[in-house]
């Protein structure tokens, strides 16, 4: 049976770390996957039966076995009424059952593990780590951010016996959130990207954020490797965690000269920028699959983890060239409007002081056409606590510098912003993206570069959709007036 084949999980293997009774028949095969979504499960999975804020993932039991479930982990109090619709594994709590069972997807792999944290750019980093490392062997991550108290375990219970190379994300809002998860995870190299202005609604101050980010390190096995930005204005404070942790040492990178990993220039102004840097000594010039130089910093903890699990630097460093962002996540899409073709880009997954920064500069550093123009449609930044009308008015120098040429904004908080912004910047401001929408639609033309972010529940992946809707539409005109 070659590896495509093996289950997952055998049937009885279940058992154990789900501290389960079995009701009904094993699965003969075993199970091919791990799924929390009846919509998203494939055949042959276990659904987990967990229990949400908003919905509780029993009733979705039988959807689940009508798409192809292989068993269902569910609660003693529902086991009675959903033993009739197929095999399950019954336990008295299933989320802690779900954590059981990534720990001991831990325990019996021998991958080489990585956990990244920050308050920008975890996310980016991850892929570009598994991008990297699956060049040298089987990698699992997960495909999006599944970083709190069910990502982490689904990722770890998903994680194939023959990995060679496990990458976890971990987030956080509250201190105290982040060790549990390190210490299931039990990383060999745990990278803190940096400390930014994020969740300030629930910290004091970016020292506090910078605590609760260090708890990644608690969990390192004895030995591991802590990597930390050197340029950043906590970076004593992070390493004295270090020190305190497990960690056999602490390596460092950023711009500073005595960093390890020391990012000397970045050629920008194209769609793959070229970075030269200095990794352990080793002077060496790599190109990026993503334009920014935020990217290019990302980029040295990956060439750190590289190098502390043994792979070949120029290898790794050559693999970044393919590296692409995420949709929602800095993603450059090229669409058409009426009168031409224009870039998107799409960073509307999240936002905060740090990375709207960055996204501004990478907007102002890429290439304009002559008749183009760079607009910035930008939706609120949240959870900045008290200060955070003063955080968005904040960014008007970044975005004079970045040369955009028009703003459009939505949101409460964003409407400071565009009182203080010069008249001639002025779009248009509306209360939400779904208001702001259409009148992004009518002024966008060929030849622009569009920037559209905003924090998650700001909504502005809305104006994605009607971009890309407007793209479909002028495509399709011009290919019925094509002779």
């Amino acid at each position: 049976m070659n590896a495509a084949e093996r289950p997952l999980w055998t049937s009885l293997g279940l058992i154990d770390p789900l501290g389960a009774r079995m009701s009904g028949v094993m699965p003969p095969g075993g199970v091919k996957g791990i799924s929390i979504d009846s919509r998203t499960l494939r055949e042959g999975d276990l659904f987990f039966a967990i229990r949400g804020p908003n919905s509780d993932g029993h009733d979705y039991v039988r959807a689940a076995f009508e798409k192809g479930a292989a068993a269902a982990v569910v609660d003693e109090a529902h086991a009675d009424a959903l033993r009739p619709l197929g095999p399950l594994y019954v336990v008295h709590d299933v989320l802690p059952a779900l954590e059981r069972l990534g720990a001991a997807a831990r325990s019996r792999s021998p991958a080489r593990i990585v956990a990244v944290t920050g308050s920008v750019g975890k996310t980016s980093t991850k892929e570009a780590l598994r991008l990297v490392l699956s060049g040298a062997g089987p990698a699992h991550a997960a495909a999006a951010s599944y970083n709190n108290h069910w990502g982490v375990p689904l990722t770890l219970a998903r994680m194939p016996k023959q990995t060679r190379f496990g990458i976890y994300e971990i987030g956080m809002n509250h201190r105290g959130e982040i060790s549990p998860l390190a210490q299931m995870v039990r990383p060999h190299v745990a990278i803190i990207t940096t400390i930014a202005p994020v969740h300030l609604e629930f910290f004091a101050s970016l020292d506090e954020i910078a605590d609760a980010k260090a708890e990644i390190f608690s969990g390192l096995v004895p030995g591991g490797v802590a990597i930390i930005n050197r340029d950043i204005a906590q970076f004593e404070r992070l390493l004295a965690h270090a020190k305190d942790s497990p960690a056999g040492y602490a390596a460092t990178f950023g711009e500073h000269e005595r960093a390890d990993a020391r990012l000397l220039s970045v050629t920008l102004g194209t769609g793959s920028p070229e970075a030269e840097a200095q990794i352990c000594g080793k002077r060496m010039t790599y190109r990026l699959g993503a334009p920014g130089r935020h990217m290019a910093m990302n980029a040295l903890p990956v060439l750190l983890t590289a190098k502390a699990f043994g792979l070949d630097l120029d290898e790794a460093a050559k693999a970044l060239a393919c590296f692409s962002p995420q949709p929602g996540r800095g993603e450059m899409i090229e669409l058409q409007a009426q009168d031409g073709p224009f870039t998107l880009i799409d960073d509307s997954y999240n936002a905060n002081p740090a990375s709207m920064r960055a996204a501004l500069a990478v907007a102002g550093g890429l290439p304009l056409g002559a008749s183009g123009r760079r607009i910035a449609v930008l939706g609120d930044m949240l959870e900045l606590g008290g200060r955070a009308s003063l955080m968005h008015a904040e960014l008007v120098p970044e975005i004079e510098q970045s040369g955009i040429d028009l703003v459009f904004a939505a949101g409460p908080l964003m409407k400071h912003l565009y009182g203080a912004l010069p008249q001639e910047l002025r779009g248009s401001w509306r209360e939400s993206a779904v208001e702001l929408a259409p009148l992004v639609e009518a002024a966008v033309r060929g030849g622009d570069i569009v920037l559209v972010k905003g924090s998650n529940a700001a909504g502005m992946k809305t104006i994605i959709e009607v971009l890309k809707e407007k793209c479909a539409l002028h495509a399709a005109a011009q290919s019925c007036e094509s002779p």
